[in-house]
């Protein structure tokens, strides 16, 4: 390697002749911080590469194989490998660095290095957070074409992985995926040799901070249903509470994600949630607003009794201006009658005994706009005012009986339907794609 050796670290090993066969391995040494946002993972690796430099070949020395000081680096040549998918990296100099150069008799060469990469994944999250996610390491030439520059991934044990490597969210599969992934350029053909690694996301997190706490949500909200339709407050802040409490999970879920345009698991997960507790709160606006249309029922009679009675009185006017030539005293007599009878009708209205039919006792005008309201239609004739009353509380509390049954029979079936989908049907695709 000295200046009179003839040694040049400039020109490549068989110069103008064959390519140089560059033999990788990795060693991974951890593995994690893989970030949905950005769409990168982060790993250590022992990067090793191997190659044959005839100039570097021996016999001076009875050992088999020379350790040099990483110093010695920059007097040879070296491959001019860097990782085509990266987003950042460093390398590791505490205490020294972490480098190790290796020459055999033959003239092999050992050179491996310890880096710290940061990578970039692009990742599917359709089945978040039961997806499984694809991570690949590109290794490629930078100057050299595939004329004079050849990488290939060692025959046995080309990656390796630390035994004692655990990642918090996902799982690290056995099997990598080892392939070639030559790259063509304007400037040529180069060599370019990749690594798979098969992720799957362990959903334990998310039950416990996102389905449990909003499954509980949604079942908070049907106790609505048990409470009395009287208590309106009671009703109405725990609808609220609820709406409230699955908006604030929803976007909680979200914060953690990319800003994607389809739509992911979790996303149709908080969104049921969310129009399950919203439906409660409405299904007791309709509660409330049925058991009070007795309320209506009434006023709508009694507007139509003062038309009616307007009429009478007005009909009865008429009569006493025509018998003014018959004498003073039968009008008044008249009018008298007329207004005892009035005062009798309104007592009766009062304790709800005059309501014989919708039209009865107020004329046939008042029967077709009485009859022309839906919520009125099916109601039969001679019922008093609490029968009538009670018909529409009945109602309302018909509502809550069926809502009872309802919500958490179509929860279950959207349950069904959600963990069948995602958990054995896409789950069975993917690993097929895989």
């Amino acid at each position: 390697m000295g200046r009179t050796s003839g040694y040049d670290a400039r020109i490549r090993p068989n110069f103008k002749g064959p390519p140089v066969n560059v033999t990788c391995n990795i060693f991974i040494n951890s593995f994690g911080s893989i970030t949905e946002t950005t769409m990168d993972y982060r790993l250590n690796v022992f990067l090793r590469q191997q190659w044959n430099d005839p100039r570097l070949a021996y016999k001076e020395y009875p050992d088999d194989s020379l350790d040099l000081d990483p110093s010695m680096l920059d007097s040879i040549w070296k491959p001019d490998l860097f990782f085509a998918n990266e987003k950042g990296a460093n390398f590791h100099e505490v205490t020294t660095d972490n480098k190790l150069l290796r020459i055999f008799q033959n003239g092999n060469v050992l050179y491996s290095i310890r880096l710290t990469l940061t990578l970039s994944c692009p990742m599917d999250l359709k089945n978040f957070p039961m997806d499984s996610q694809t991570c690949t390491m590109q290794l490629e030439s930078f100057g050299y074409t595939m004329n004079d520059l050849i990488f290939e991934w060692l025959d046995v044990g080309a990656v390796q992985v630390a035994d004692d490597l655990v990642l918090p969210q996902f799982l690290l599969k056995e099997e990598k995926g080892l392939g070639y992934c030559t790259k063509h350029y304007n400037t040529g053909k180069f060599t370019c040799i990749e690594v798979k690694f098969y992720l799957e996301r362990q959903m334990g997190y998310y039950l416990i901070q996102m389905y449990i706490p909003s499954l509980l949500t949604v079942i908070l909200s049907w106790v609505s249903f048990w409470i009395n339709m009287d208590a309106a407050p009671a009703r109405v802040g725990l609808g609220i509470t609820t709406v409230l409490t699955m908006t604030t999970q929803s976007s909680g879920s979200r914060a953690s994600l990319p800003k994607v345009s389809y739509v992911k698991a979790i996303d149709i997960w908080m969104a049921v949630c969310l129009l399950f507790v919203f439906a409660a709160l409405l299904e007791y606006a309709a509660v409330n607003f049925v058991s009070r249309q007795h309320k209506e029922f009434f006023r709508l009679r009694k507007k139509l009794k003062e038309q009616q009675r307007q009429r009478t009185q007005g009909s009865g006017e008429s009569k006493v201006k025509g018998s003014n030539m018959s004498g003073n005293n039968a009008p008044q007599g008249n009018v008298a009658q007329q207004c005892s009878a009035c005062a009798r009708e309104e007592e009766l209205a009062q304790q709800g005994l005059l309501f014989q039919s919708y039209g009865i006792a107020l004329g046939t005008g008042s029967a077709p706009e009485m009859d022309a309201t839906p919520v009125f239609a099916d109601l039969p004739p001679g019922l008093g005012f609490y029968d009538i009353r009670r018909r529409f509380v009945d109602r309302a509390k018909r509502i809550d009986t069926i809502s009872r049954a309802l919500f958490p029979m179509s929860f279950l079936m959207f349950n069904v339907l959600y963990w069948l989908t995602y958990k054995v049907l896409r789950h069975e695709d993917v690993q097929a794609i895989l």
